[in-house]
């Protein structure tokens, strides 16, 4: 397999005023299956980057997502939204639920003619009428949800460790809740204007860790301290996976409770929904009510994983899981 790195000018879609670009990685397999390609568009969470799919993570197994999938024939785009990672920054108000899924949109469309050309890189066949899926993890499973619901360019979805009635990051026994502020979609979180303000106002603040809810127990306290000290800054020492910028506004809309739930209700492909059994949504088994034109959707509680599912012990399990709902997918396509 091979990959390459592109940046995309994404100015005119993000309507920013200033140049704006989108930074993937496309990871492509040494042979493409002889019908039905697959490409999948992988989006990463809030304080990581692109190499959360692309770089082989600590832990067990050998091996990226995007390299495992792309051993078994698929082409596995990986994507920095706008403020994240390489992609341009911008002041974090300008960044909103629509102008972050625009860019991502013309970034992703770019990359697919790119494909049907045979131009995307040097010795790799054109890849035509392509099975497209979209993956997104935690704060990316949301965009997923909103540029589906949108602009229906995927012929599915995999929505990870991302709730649209409710995402909260989960703490230890014993541990209150955390209080998250809650912001309506007409808002914006730099105002101030949060519609739990009194929740927050007894919450009284303060800094919380959220290794717990992160990391599952068997994962290497290394690597988790890798991870979450100083999470996302991390000292100004990032790890390949990680982005030390969030964009903000989209972060604190994708918390708020229903934020994304028009759009949910309008996706008419089928949905995976995945999580560990220690995750951010709050209830697993009610998220499919929030899917209801869609064909199918699923849902499977991956054992012995938290939030950030790629650093688990049983990663391995859930990417399979994954593959043999896109292969439902492309059965329904075809």
């Amino acid at each position: 397999m091979r990959s390459v790195d592109l940046q995309v000018d994404v100015t005119k879609a993000a309507g920013l005023g200033e140049p704006a670009h989108i930074a993937l990685t496309v990871t492509v397999p040494d042979e493409q299956p002889p019908a039905a390609p697959l490409v999948c568009f992988a989006k990463p969470g809030a304080g990581y980057s692109r190499g959360y799919f692309t770089a082989d993570l600590p832990g067990a197994g050998v091996g990226s997502q995007a390299a495992w999938h792309a051993s078994r024939g698929w082409t596995v785009v990986s994507v920095d939204h706008l403020g994240v990672g390489e992609s341009s920054q911008h002041d974090p108000d300008a960044l909103t639920f629509s102008t972050v899924v625009a860019a991502a949109q013309a970034a992703e469309a770019d990359v697919v003619q790119k494909l049907a050309a045979g131009t995307l890189m040097d010795g790799l066949a054109a890849v035509e009428r392509p099975v497209r899926i979209g993956i997104g993890q935690s704060m990316g499973g949301s965009l997923t949800v909103l540029q589906q619901g949108r602009y229906h360019c995927y012929d599915g979805i995999g929505v990870l460790g991302y709730g649209v009635f409710r995402t909260l990051p989960p703490t230890p026994p014993g541990v209150p809740d955390l209080v998250l502020p809650w912001t309506p979609r007409d808002v914006l979180p730099s105002t101030g204007v949060f519609t739990n303000a009194p929740a927050l106002a007894d919450a009284g603040g303060g800094a919380v860790s959220l290794a717990w809810g992160f990391h599952f127990d068997d994962v290497d306290l290394a690597v988790v301290a890798r991870d979450m000290d100083d999470y996302p800054a991390r000292h100004g020492d990032l790890p390949p996976w990680g982005s030390a910028t969030i964009p903000g506004t989209v972060a604190l809309w994708c918390v708020s409770p229903g934020s994304t739930l028009t759009e949910a209700a309008a996706i008419r492909c089928p949905v995976l929904l995945a999580v560990g059994e220690r995750d951010v949504v709050v209830d697993p088994w009610g998220e499919p009510r929030a899917y209801g034109s869609a064909l199918s959707v699923d849902l499977f509680v991956c054992p012995r994983m938290a939030h950030m599912h790629n650093f688990a012990g049983t990663r391995e399990v859930l990417w399979r899981r994954i593959e043999t709902w896109a292969d439902w997918v492309r059965a329904v396509v075809s």
